[in-house]
């Protein structure tokens, strides 16, 4: 089968950019899809529905429909996209080339109607966050992504967005000769922020959503032992999330509140500004897939202080050039002292992160993801960094 173009998308996931808990996943697919749009493809998104969400919006050419809740999103999916095959429904107008079955934990499980057409993105295997779902509902999760997942989608083509997640991948069981690495690409930082003056005194910067894995009380837990050897120090956390308020009470009991600043969801303006004024960048995720926040706060000569163990930092932090990935948390705190007390280094670390910043694109992200789709189509499965 030639190559043909791609006329229509179907882009399955559990949340979009709009939703109060999107984060980096939603940022991914959002911004790829947009570009697709803008090529000419029809491209259209099934999500949940949140309050205060229009069931159905266009937002950058994507065309979203919302249907659902946290879980019960993957049932109205699936009910609208074997109805579709029938004629009937809201998706029965949709004809997709291929389907983009997002895997945030669980599947969409399109493959039992798209069959081959169905490509599993998958930012990062959730072996970590489950027990934060409860005992069974931990259990059943882990045995549909770890177990019956890669054994359904055996012969579908996986997506993911770092080499650390595609390896991750290949121990569940995917073939490694049907996993394509798409990279994040990045917005632009808004012109104005760039002239924003760094900080006087050390400010460390946290840019993530406040969930438990993300593991923000280590970045609190680090200002309250620094305040003692750098008594100007000072948190700004950005960002929310369903753990907000257990965060702002960890902070209280460390008796820390006066150097924490918790911003909660801001615009891109805001956030922006608050990564210039930053001298460091601390993501001390128990997991990621790739660490989008790590290359906006590149874009700002901030570099990054993460956890090895979190996978996917391991390649958007260039140990050492970009930034530092420790192993602990003594470790995490030893190097957020070093660089923010030694002025040559924090400014090389710094310097190199914003160079390499330079090389990400959402436009590169989506002539990526079109390649392997296009693949997908013609029957060839795409391998590798895209």
């Amino acid at each position: 089968m030639s190559d043909l173009p791609l006329r229509s998308v179907l882009l399955l996931c559990w949340r979009d950019t709009g939703h109060p808990q999107g984060g980096g996943s939603e940022t991914y697919l959002q911004r790829i899809g947009a570009q697709l749009a803008e090529s000419g493809t029809r491209v259209t998104l099934r999500t949940a529905r949140y309050p205060g969400a229009a069931r159905r919006e266009i937002v950058d050419g994507v065309q979203i429909q919302r249907r659902g809740g946290p879980y019960t999103v993957y049932v109205w999916a699936g009910l609208a996209m074997a109805a579709a095959r029938i004629g009937l429904g809201p998706m029965r107008r949709i004809r997709p080339d291929i389907v983009v079955d997002t895997q945030n934990g669980l599947p969409f499980l399109s493959r039992l109607v798209h069959g081959r057409r169905t490509v599993v993105l998958v930012h990062h295997c959730h072996r970590e966050q489950w027990p934060v779902a409860g005992p069974v509902m931990s259990r059943i999760g882990w045995f549909v992504e770890s177990r019956l997942s890669p054994r359904l989608h055996r012969r579908n083509q996986y997506v993911t967005v770092s080499l650390p997640s595609a390896r991750d991948l290949a121990l569940l069981g995917v073939q490694p000769e049907r996993i394509a690495v798409v990279r994040n690409g990045v917005d632009a930082a808004p012109e104005p922020t760039l002239a924003v003056p760094r900080s006087e005194s050390p400010r460390v910067v946290v840019l993530s959503r406040l969930v438990p894995h993300k593991q923000i009380e280590d970045a609190l837990d680090a200002v309250a032992r620094l305040r003692t050897r750098i008594p100007d120090v000072h948190l700004d956390v950005l960002g929310d999330g369903w753990w907000a308020q257990r965060l702002v009470d960890h902070a209280a009991r460390l008796g820390i509140s006066d150097a924490v600043t918790f911003h909660g969801h801001v615009d891109d303006a805001t956030k922006h500004a608050v990564l210039q004024r930053g001298w460091v960048h601390v993501l001390p995720s128990r997991k990621e897939g790739w660490g989008l926040s790590v290359v906006e706060a590149a874009q700002h000569g901030v570099p990054t202080i993460g956890y090895r163990s979190s996978g996917g930092l391991t390649d958007s932090v260039i140990d050492g050039v970009t930034g530092m990935l420790v192993d602990d948390f003594d470790e995490l705190v030893d190097s957020l002292e070093r660089v923010l007390t030694d002025d040559v280094l924090r400014e090389q670390l710094g310097a190199k992160a914003q160079v390499r910043s330079g090389d990400f694109s959402w436009k590169q992200s989506a002539d990526a993801m079109r390649a392997v789709l296009t693949a997908v189509r013609a029957g060839r499965p795409a391998s590798g960094v895209i």
